[in-house]
């Protein structure tokens, strides 16, 4: 069990339900009845990537990370590829039973870009494109596909693509340029917490609240990377971007008019961190 846990990531799912939330926040559907079927799809989008991740990697795991499922024996890379299909499949089925054929159709372009990165985009040019895309689309599928959250879409995209970026260092250890690169899309993701709909200052503070708490997590721990972009640096502001990802998803919630969400957004945090130390999200 804790192979195929390990293999998943399993609790790092709990930073991309808020991604539907933030999307159906910001177009004003509430997240209720057959539709909180739509966080779960997510996950599953998730974990489906992250077993296509090992699958496509297996080879250089077995070099790098060969304490990783695969590399280890514990998982064949027959199992996780076929892993990777299973939960794709269940996360078109979630999206198609949550919302309807508007939503089916993102979630098609969602696991079509969950694919292409695992298999083709990633460790090129391209790959932070394609995982800010993946991000963009999960928003998105919260949406319906409704233009109201293109804001939200594209704070969780840069986010994404900064995250990614760095990313790349955590073996052997990245350059100051691209940790500052990451620490540009942190700026951007967290700027697009301010404009909003809020109807009231406390909305609007809590909002602010949500995204300077982003801001001093994740920027703090890429601005040490980009001082000293050892392995361990990069791996830890990889890890707070990560995790990360809750605030920014509660204050653009909050930001939207829905407070209450956020909160409940933000509660999954502390969560994800403590079983991030059993189960590592990079």
């Amino acid at each position: 069990m804790r192979a195929w846990v390990e293999l998943v990531r399993a609790p790092a799912a709990l930073t991309v339900l808020g991604d539907t939330v933030a999307g159906a926040a910001a177009t004003g559907q509430p997240m209720r009845g057959r539709r909180m079927l739509l966080p779960l799809a997510s996950a599953s989008f998730y974990w489906a990537g992250m077993a296509l991740n090992d699958w496509a990697d297996r080879e250089l795991d077995a070099v790098e990370r060969p304490e990783r499922p695969i590399p280890s024996g514990r998982v064949s890379a027959g199992a996780a590829l076929t892993t990777g299909g299973v939960l794709t499949a269940a996360g078109l089925g979630l999206a198609g039973l949550g919302g309807g054929r508007r939503a089916m159709g993102t979630a098609s372009a969602l696991a079509a870009a969950v694919w292409a990165y695992d298999t083709r985009l990633k460790g090129t040019p391209a790959g932070p494109l394609g995982m800010a895309a993946c991000r963009a689309l999960d928003v998105l599928l919260g949406a319906g596909g409704r233009r109201a959250a293109a804001p939200p879409a594209a704070a969780l995209g840069a986010h994404a693509f900064g995250v990614t970026v760095l990313s790349g260092g955590e073996v052997h250890g990245g350059s100051r340029a691209l940790a500052r690169v990451a620490l540009a899309g942190t700026a951007v993701a967290g700027g697009l917490v301010v404009p909003g709909r809020g109807r009231s200052p406390s909305e609007r503070l809590t909002a602010l609240g949500f995204g300077a708490g982003y801001l001093a997590t994740v920027g703090r721990a890429q601005l040490d990377a980009a001082r000293e972009p050892s392995a361990e640096r990069v791996r830890d502001a990889t890890a707070a971007g990560i995790h990360g990802m809750v605030p920014l998803q509660a204050g653009l919630a909050a930001r939207a008019g829905a407070p209450r969400v956020a909160a409940l957004l933000a509660g999954a945090l502390p969560l994800a961190r403590r079983l991030a130390r059993k189960v590592s999200p990079t």
